[in-house]
């Protein structure tokens, strides 16, 4: 497991800040009330630790093959339904959404392989992730990917917690699939469209990897 580079300067401040709390704490606390400073110090640690872990890259055997579609992200499916692309289709596409918590692995990985033709930044809310309107209201970036098979879009779409998308891409790249293309800190959830001659692969509720596993296969 690696430490992604997006975490540098949230986990440094988060150790300064853990080390002066427990240095005040134990100075001003540890002769009178010991136990208080104690308990300072293990929730101090448990959360750094915790902020530590959501900057996680672990190791893992990425799915290569270019005839599926692989999840750009960990998580759990929460979306799996026909819908119309206001944003670049402009037509019917099947959408699977894929929740992530702020436990989760944060990475985001190109579902497959091919040329980036679109890629957009939008303002927005910060609604919960799980929100229906989220997809369309809330901060994201869009990113389109086509090749033999024909344009996915995949979106990062920021919640209640995260408050910034980190992306990658840029119109003209070729990407390869199971590379990294993003990151979003702290909760949020990632939107998938796909052909409607795609096979989805997954189920509602379903937990998967990003990279790993399976989301559609093409036909």
């Amino acid at each position: 497991m690696t430490i992604h580079r997006e975490g540098y300067k949230t986990i440094g401040i988060t150790a300064l800040i853990f080390g002066l709390l427990n240095l005040v704490s134990f100075s001003f606390l540890s002769a009178h009330i010991p136990w208080l400073a104690i308990l300072i110090f293990v929730v101090s640690l448990a959360l750094f630790l915790f902020i530590i872990s959501f900057f996680r890259i672990p190791n893992r055997q990425l799915t290569i093959n270019e005839n599926q579609v692989v999840c750009p992200a960990d998580g759990k499916v929460v979306v799996i339904e026909e819908v119309t692309d206001p944003e670049y289709f402009k037509d019917k596409r099947i959408q699977v959404s894929i929740f992530m918590s702020p436990a989760n692995v944060h990475v985001n990985r190109n579902p497959m392989s091919g040329e980036v033709i679109y890629n957009q930044y939008h303002n927005g809310k910060y609604l919960v992730a799980w929100h229906p309107k989220s997809s369309t209201e809330n901060e994201r970036w869009s990113v389109v990917v086509n090749n033999h098979h024909g344009a996915i879009l995949y979106k990062q779409i920021a919640g209640a917690l995260a408050k910034r998308i980190c992306n990658y891409t840029s119109v003209g790249q070729q990407v390869k699939q199971g590379d990294e293309y993003g990151f979003i800190k702290f909760g949020s959830r990632v939107d998938v469209l796909l052909p409607l001659h795609a096979k989805v692969e997954v189920q509602l509720n379903q937990v998967v990897k990003g990279g790993v596993t399976v989301l559609a296969s093409w036909n």
